[in-house]
């Protein structure tokens, strides 16, 4: 059975495995990243087991403006007590675990989270393939991200929560 709990420092090393069997080298958080997000953020910051098995995650800060802007890739602060807008700078589950509804869980996880913090939106970007994905689930597309990490064509996903 799928278990969600917040994500612990000694969670790193399959984080980072998993990290990088979704994204390609450019995309992926670093070992570095996921170490600040783990210090600064472990209240949004969420990983899926099954039979102990870290097979999940899903990450992100809570920002004061309703789009994801690439400096948090970087600098990142600890969340605000209520408020703001919780963004996503990640979901990634494990091949074998993928098309099973961990991703969801995940973001329906999330979603709980922000809106007992009072949060706005949830906000993320994502690619095009993956659009039809989050808007069953609620987002709306806001068309084409300024955002360059990776150096790939990102769209803004929003998800009003109140």
């Amino acid at each position: 059975m799928l278990q969600i709990r917040n994500v612990k420092l000694e969670d790193l090393p399959y984080l980072v495995i998993i990290e990088n069997l979704c994204f390609i080298k450019e995309e992926a958080a670093t070992e570095e990243a996921f170490k600040k997000r783990i210090q600064n953020i472990p209240d949004s910051f969420f990983v899926a087991e099954e039979d102990r098995e870290i097979v999940g995650l899903i990450n992100g800060p809570v920002i004061h403006k309703p789009y994801i802007s690439d400096d948090l890739f970087n600098d990142l602060k600890s969340n605000p007590a209520s408020g703001g807008h919780q963004s996503i700078l990640g979901v990634a589950v494990a091949t074998p675990f993928q098309k099973r509804g961990v991703a969801s869980a995940l973001l329906i996880h999330l979603e709980r989270k922000a809106k007992l913090h009072n949060r706005e939106t949830i906000t993320l970007t994502c690619k095009k393939d993956l659009i039809g994905f989050y808007e069953k689930l609620g987002y709306m597309n806001q068309g084409v991200s300024e955002s360059e990490h990776g150096g790939v064509i990102w769209y803004n996903m929003m998800k009003k929560i109140h």
